[in-house]
């Protein structure tokens, strides 16, 4: 599996990266690093034994739905074991290829935001599910990995993915056949045993969800809290918008309103947070329509 290499829209700002063969292979962004070397290592530590076996890990960090109030931290801790190196192999192989890209979309924050929770609601499918697949005990990653394919193939729909490093596929196409096959298999699951079809379809689900409806979501969110216009405090929206997906056309808002100084202040702190490399190019055009809308003095026609 491996990219086309040519440039995909804005990722990486102006700073030109690119993604495939060569250039890419050398651009590891930090939360995608972390994931690499958190998911590598536990393995590592289990193989080497100075952890538990992977039964053992499974037991105490796995997640099923019988015992989620036993264990409540397992929604999160079940995505970092592995039953083996070619489990592990795989889903980090995923995160290599497909993780740069959107975490400098989106921000690192927001990245790993999403990718957690796509691995928690691949989780939680479970148990919606519990009547068809009763209450396995799950770990990986696999989830989470496939949510972030979800958004790669949202984002860039187009892109090439080699498979095999041979036949050329589309986004689009690959996420669709991944998740129709999810689906097949959830749906035999009294006949397909082994491998959790329900948590990559519990992923894509969630993360489709997630990018879809999330700025509808945190619109309620915030005026729950009483604080319309702040998508900060919850943490939805800005991973929909930096990647240009959702429900509606984005285009700046012209009223200069308190909506549109909350967004220059969303945008100056990713700034300083993350550089300008980081923004993407609807925040790009906002800063420069709010920038030659404030030199211009305001609007005193009638």
């Amino acid at each position: 599996m491996g990219f086309a290499d040519r440039r995909y829209g804005d990722v990486g700002g102006s700073s030109g990266r690119r993604f495939g063969g060569g250039p890419f292979a050398a651009v590891l962004t930090p939360w995608v690093k972390r994931l690499l070397i958190a998911n590598f290592g536990i393995y590592l530590l289990i193989a080497l034994g100075l952890l538990p076996s992977v039964a053992t890990m499974a037991d105490m960090f796995g997640f099923s739905a019988a015992n989620i109030l036993t264990h409540p931290w397992s929604p999160l801790t079940y995505m970092f074991v592995h039953g083996g190196f070619m489990h592990v192999l795989f889903n980090m192989l995923a995160v290599f290829f497909f993780g740069p890209p959107l975490e400098r979309a989106m921000g690192g924050p927001a990245f790993l935001r999403y990718y957690l929770i796509c691995g928690v609601g691949a989780a939680i499918t479970s148990i919606l599910l519990i009547q068809l697949i009763g209450t396995p005990t799950v770990i990986g990653a696999s989830g989470a990995v496939f949510g972030v394919m979800l958004a790669f193939a949202w984002r860039w729909p187009d892109a090439p993915i080699y498979v095999w490093a041979i036949l050329p596929i589309k986004a689009k196409y690959m996420v669709g056949i991944l998740g129709l096959g999810a689906l097949w298999s959830t749906m035999q699951a009294s006949r397909v045993g082994g491998v959790a079809h329900w948590a990559h379809l519990g992923g894509l689900v969630t993360g489709f969800v997630y990018l879809k409806f999330g700025d509808s979501i945190a619109a309620r969110w915030n005026r729950l809290r009483g604080r319309r216009g702040k998508r900060r405090t919850s943490g939805i929206s800005d991973i929909s918008r930096s990647i240009g997906v959702g429900g509606r056309s984005r285009r700046p808002d012209t009223t200069a309103g308190g909506d549109d100084l909350d967004e220059v202040d969303r945008i100056l702190d990713k700034i300083r947070e993350h550089g300008m490399d980081a923004l993407n190019s609807r925040e790009r055009e906002f800063l420069d329509t709010m920038s030659r809308k404030y030199r211009s003095g305001p609007d005193t026609t009638a």
